[in-house]
């Protein structure tokens, strides 16, 4: 049986530094509920943490949490917003990758990448992973799909653009190998429970079935 990892995804931590985005309230989580769910991987090897949008939270509470704890985790910046008020700035990404983090691409603009033209595709995967890499002087080789929006043809460019791991939104476990990630999203909600919750739903067979179902269809449509 092949080992099964779960991907967390944090948005923003504390207290907004900016205006939210419609839905977004739902996925900005307070400091005592990231140190909730944080505190709850001690000892635990098949947990990745991941952060979405390049917020200034990121450097400014997550970081340092991360830090005491000996934690490491992979930020995927949002490159058209670095600079602008409550994301970060160069700096923060250079001071997370120096911090032995990784830095991942979610794209430039914050759109949904399933539908896009050749020339907006490519401006989101390529364009967008080559001012990170000027940023932190290192290769970039992991992508997130922002809202989990992917098909067939966002794959075959993923995998043509050369990025060696692609996480998605789809919930539950992944192959601790797989080039797709499947990643679940720490909502406002959760505690130190989730990880229960997840490796639960993932125990009952008929889940299962249903959600290798419905992946299989989302990733060939």
């Amino acid at each position: 049986m092949q080992h099964r990892n779960i991907n967390l995804t944090f948005h923003g931590v504390g207290e907004p530094e900016r205006p939210l985005d419609p839905g977004e309230a739902g996925v900005w989580v307070s400091r005592r509920a990231f140190l909730s769910v944080v505190d709850s991987l001690a000892g635990r090897g098949d947990v990745r943490i991941t952060f979405d949008d390049g917020n200034a939270s990121d450097v400014r509470h997550a970081l340092p949490a991360l830090q005491r704890r000996g934690l490491r985790a992979t930020f995927f910046v949002v490159a058209g917003r670095l600079g602008t008020p409550g994301f970060l700035d160069p700096a923060g990404v250079r001071a997370l990758a120096a911090a032995g983090m990784t830095i991942g691409c979610h794209g430039k603009h914050h759109r949904a990448w399933r539908g896009l033209g050749e020339s907006a595709l490519h401006e989101e995967l390529v364009e967008a992973r080559q001012a990170l890499e000027e940023i932190v002087a290192r290769p970039v080789a992991e992508a997130a799909c922002p809202f989990g929006s992917y098909d067939r043809r966002v794959l075959r460019c993923l995998r043509r653009a050369g990025y060696e791991r692609v996480y998605t939104s789809d919930r539950g476990t992944a192959r601790a190998g797989a080039w797709i990630q499947a990643r679940n999203t720490v909502g406002t909600t959760d505690g130190a429970e989730l990880l229960h919750r997840i490796e639960s739903a993932g125990g009952r067979p008929y889940e299962a079935l249903r959600r290798r179902a419905t992946l299989a269809a989302k990733r060939w449509r």
